[in-house]
């Protein structure tokens, strides 16, 4: 199975930079606002396609986020960008601004902005270099 490439909206970049800023306004917030969620409510914004319809706003704690992975039949959110997004880059050398990446010390889900990609934590956006993330997806 390879990649799912998706059309990008036009004016994408100003989606993109619009989603980042929106994300640094919001509290952290299980269900509605993680890093699963806002992952892939920037590729909403990207893409006009909602992914993270079959989970938001259905679970509250990091136990009911774990439980809903399991539900959607994933173990890990690795897994869930998989099932959603199919297979990973060769490289995340090759993550463009806008794909979504896996990465951090709690392997998160987060956003390529071009050398660096930000994650959505309790502490806010957190950015970490792409060379340093482990997996990355086309959007």
């Amino acid at each position: 199975m390879g990649a799912r490439l998706m059309a990008r909206v036009q004016g994408w970049e100003l989606a993109l930079v619009a989603a980042i800023a929106g994300a640094r306004d919001l509290p952290f917030q299980w269900g509605v606002h993680d890093c699963a969620t806002w992952a892939f409510d920037v590729r909403q914004a990207l893409t006009g396609i909602d992914a993270a319809d079959a989970w938001r706003g259905k679970y509250r704690t990091e136990k009911g986020a774990a439980r809903m992975l399991r539900r959607l039949r994933c173990k890990t959110v690795e897994d869930l960008a998989v099932s959603i997004l199919g297979d990973p880059l060769s490289t995340t050398l090759f993550a463009q601004r806008g794909d979504i990446v896996l990465g951090g010390p709690e392997q998160a889900l987060g956003v390529c902005i071009g050398s660096e990609a930000l994650f959505l934590q309790p502490s806010g956006l957190v950015a970490l270099p792409v060379r340093n993330c482990l997996k990355a997806w086309r959007v």
